[in-house]
């Protein structure tokens, strides 16, 4: 809605000159790249980015415009968004809108006309780092805001973006699970256990497509926030729980910890991203920052039951450090890349866990099948109790 001046300014003094587009608001977050070709739109919906200024280091954002299919919750959940060149014309039959259109509803800046490439290379050798893109000159005032504000990991963001209360997931529009039209398959399911299975989300932050997935699998979804104490969690009966993904660093997650830990056991649980970190220091793990995360759909990861080696959606900037996996527990998955933990299980409690996307969204859509495994667990526990 703009073409001003604007600035991406980083805590170390570097400052990125460009064209503002979006809303004309001053906002300051953590930088961080994601390396994704497609699928801008979920990425601007995700709620895992909330609190931080996204820069796809694809160097053309928009030209298929913004859809109402293509989004991962109900509103933009980034602070800002750098890219190199931004369309203002878009061409796709599903367009309603413009990305400067699309982030000036959403009260979301954007800045034009830096080199991305450069920026994702100072992030790849110098670490993520606190950043604020301004519409103002005064430069110094600027750096002065940012060194004052808190850190990224310093900030609670999924009280801002949890759900409010319980909910019952009905929506299957836009479904983008390949389990979807499988309708045979999914009577199978319910007609095998003569029960429906109930799977209970916690919600740190939740994309669309986990809700979509399991539901395309034959399953009642609910989705709660994660303030509630196990005993609240248990009277939903839920014959599954998974943990979803969201943003910021587990440490200020230890009131939520210790009533996940009490779950542990009585139901099988799934822990995506966020879900993850947060099972693996409920059972004594240690999780630390990555130096400048894994954000992309290109990040290769070895599942080490089946030898398989599966092209990944993933987006966290912390992970579980492998010199402290809980007893009990086997790495189940590693990153091809730096051989860090990208999943976990214990088969004796009945969890899995995983560091990196399987609901895709943009895709690849190669990890689905860690819903089925999961679902699997679920429906076995399901027997016994026939």
């Amino acid at each position: 809605m703009m073409n001003s001046d604007a600035r991406l300014i980083l805590e170390d003094g570097t400052v990125f000159k460009g064209k503002g587009f979006g809303s004309k608001v001053e906002v300051i977050g953590e930088v961080v790249f994601n390396t994704s070709m497609t699928g801008y739109q979920e990425m601007l919906t995700d709620p895992s980015y909330a609190g931080q200024i996204l820069i796809p280091t694809y160097p053309l954002i928009g030209n298929y415009g913004i859809n109402k299919i293509d989004v991962e919750s109900n509103k933009v959940q980034v602070s800002g968004f750098v890219v190199r060149n931004h369309c203002e014309n878009p061409s796709h039959p599903l367009s309603e809108m413009t990305i400067d259109e699309y982030l000036f509803d959403n009260k979301t800046p954007g800045i034009s006309g830096i080199d991305t490439r450069s920026l994702a290379k100072k992030i790849r050798s110098s670490g993520v780092m606190m950043g604020l893109i301004t519409f103002e000159d005064d430069i110094d005032l600027s750096v002065s805001k940012l060194k004052s504000s808190k850190k990224y990991g310093e900030t609670d963001s999924i009280s801002n973006i949890t759900t409010d209360g319980m909910y019952k997931w009905e929506n299957d529009d836009f479904e983008k699970s390949k389990s979807f039209f499988d309708m045979d398959r999914r009577s199978k399911k319910n007609n095998a256990y003569n029960k429906t299975p109930n799977i209970l989300i916690i919600d740190f932050g939740i994309k669309y497509n986990i809700p979509r997935s399991i539901r395309a699998r034959g399953c009642d979804v609910k989705i709660v926030p994660p303030f509630g104490s196990y005993s609240e969690i248990l009277d939903l009966n839920p014959d599954g729980i998974i943990l979803s993904p969201g943003p910021g660093d587990p440490k200020l997650l230890d009131n939520i910890i210790k009533e996940i830990r009490k779950i542990v056991g009585i139901v099988p649980i799934m822990g995506i991203c966020l879900g993850h970190q947060i099972i693996a220091r409920s059972m004594g793990a240690r999780t630390f920052k990555l130096h400048y995360g894994h954000r992309g759909g290109n990040q290769p990861v070895k599942d080490l039951f089946s030898g398989n080696i599966y092209v990944t959606a993933q987006n966290h900037g912390y992970a579980v450090d492998k010199n402290y996996i809980p007893k009990d527990f086997e790495i189940s998955h590693i990153n091809l890349n730096d051989d860090t933990v990208e999943g976990l299980v214990n088969k004796k409690l009945n969890i899995m866990t995983i560091q990196y996307h399987s609901e895709a969204s943009p895709g690849p859509h190669d990890s689905e099948y860690l819903f089925d495994r999961f679902l699997s667990m679920v429906t076995n526990e399901m027997r016994k109790k026939l």
